[in-house]
């Protein structure tokens, strides 16, 4: 197995794990936050097999078109959506969940059906640019720019006024680390000059999600858990002030 199918496999492997912990405690809690981060991690993981596909198999027309969707265009929205649903009155935050969903199905839509400019090489993994006309780069560009700006204003505010008080430090160092990932993960295209195309992508990938993944996982350390009927839940409710998450691969727009 070559480096960037083993760390493609990594990402995978660390996006589902990260999937289950907040879809679990979607399921104690039902808020609709943790549901939109529940769905952008399954995504994420998804675009992430298509990456170890491409790496391990060759890439195809499928495989691209399937990893461009969910890693450069629907991944971002939906994360975004966890802090508009924290931060936004529930009038507003519904009203943004229906724009995001019909950006998403949009955008689905114009992947499945968009011609290809050139042939897909099978051994490297291409630029959007060489493989797509300007649509799928502009939606790629729209829902990864407004996305990820969202999500860093919303870590790095709540950093600040989690870091006033002792005893959230801890959540401060949380949505440090998301917003450290977050940089990560969106200069994933600045690894490609020094590494290979898909190893650094595929660096970039693993850094990344793992620093979320930290980052999700600090504030709850301090926490206390939550009783989910007869039993107790083995994930802590949200740390006060949490923020969403990002992973963003508009280094290959």
């Amino acid at each position: 197995m070559t480096l960037h199918a083993a760390l493609a496999g990594a990402a995978t492997v660390i996006a589902l794990a990260f999937a289950a912990s907040t879809f679990e405690r979607w399921l104690d809690r039902r808020a609709p936050h943790q549901g939109a981060w529940s769905a952008a991690l399954g995504i994420f993981a998804l675009a992430s097999a298509a990456l170890w596909v491409g790496a391990t198999f060759g890439w195809s027309s499928i495989s691209f078109r399937a990893f461009y969707l969910f890693g450069a265009i629907v991944n971002v929205p939906e994360l975004a959506l966890g802090t508009v649903y924290l931060r936004a009155r529930p009038a507003t935050a519904r009203r943004v969940a229906w724009a995001v969903h019909g950006f998403c199905v949009f955008s689905a839509g114009i992947m499945v059906a968009v011609p290809l400019r050139g042939a897909v090489p099978v051994d490297t993994l291409p630029q959007g640019s060489a493989v797509f006309g300007p649509l799928p780069r502009v939606l790629a560009a729209v829902g990864s720019g407004v996305g990820a700006t969202v999500i860093l204003v919303g870590a790095l505010t709540s950093a600040v006024r989690l870091g006033r008080n002792p005893s959230t430090r801890r959540a401060a160092l949380g949505n440090v680390c998301i917003a450290a990932g977050t940089v990560v993960l969106g200069a994933g295209g600045v690894l490609n000059s020094v590494l290979d195309e898909m190893d650094g992508f595929a660096v970039s990938l693993v850094a990344g999600i793992s620093l979320l993944f930290v980052g999700f996982l600090l504030p709850q350390g301090a926490a206390q858990p939550v009783q989910r009927r007869a039993r107790r839940s083995t994930f802590p409710p949200d740390p006060v002030g949490s923020s969403s998450t990002n992973i963003t691969f508009s280094g290959h727009l």
